[in-house]
Formats: structure tokens, C-alpha cells, sequence
């Protein structure tokens, strides 16, 4: 089995989109027949698309993990204007964790 589709609602589809981006993703607009307007980039052969949240609903306690393949992960986090909140190492991999525009943290290992 293998993971082929992440999708997460966001309270302001443009700004986690922003966010996204500055981690290295590229997204393309879609809309699926009348469904709603959303992104969706590949993640290796994962398709991860960002949806806005429909009003009345809550954003779930999701958390998301990336292999990225950066020389100093720190300053590149920095320079791009986003906060490491926590960091570890696990297998001998620096893993940092930041939080996305809707409060899920987002893990990224150095590669």
C-alpha cells in the first residue's frame, strides 16, 4: 500500500499555498467538475492538494513530514521567513518541525 493523495483544508487557501511553495512545492489551480477551486502539486507520486475550508468547519490536528534535500536547512528557513518551533534527531537525520498557516506542524528531515 502506498500513499497516493493528501488533502488539506485550509482557513486561507493563498497564504498555505505561499507557505508550500517557500518548502519547494509548485502548484497548478484546479476545479473538478463544479467542485471548488483548489491547488494540487505532486509530492513524488503523491498528490497533495490544498482546498479552502468551508465555513462552519474546524481544521482537523493533521501533521506532515517532507524528505528535503537542503545544505543548511536553518538558513534556508530563515531566509524564507519561516520559524523552526522544534527540531530532533532520529536515524542519525535532522529532522526540524515548523507550523503551517493553520497550525499543523509540518516535519521536515534533511536528506
Amino acid at each position: 500500500m502506498q500513499l497516493n493523495l493528501l488533502v488539506l483544508r485550509c482557513k486561507n487557501i493563498e497564504t498555505s499555498k505561499n507557505f508550500y511553495e517557500k518548502l519547494g512545492l509548485t502548484f497548478v489551480q484546479e476545479q473538478h467538475g463544479k467542485g471548488l477551486i483548489h491547488y494540487s502539486s505532486y509530492v513524488g507520486e503523491m498528490v497533495m492538494e490544498l482546498y479552502p475550508l468551508k465555513d462552519g468547519y474546524n481544521v482537523e490536528n493533521s501533521r506532515l513530514g517532507f524528505n528535503v534535500e537542503l545544505e543548511n536547512i536553518h538558513a534556508y528557513l530563515t531566509n524564507v521567513g519561516i520559524e523552526i518551533v522544534s527540531e530532533y534527531e532520529f536515524d542519525n537525520k535532522c529532522t526540524v518541525v515548523v507550523i503551517d498557516p493553520d497550525d499543523r506542524k509540518v516535519e521536515l528531515v534533511n536528506e
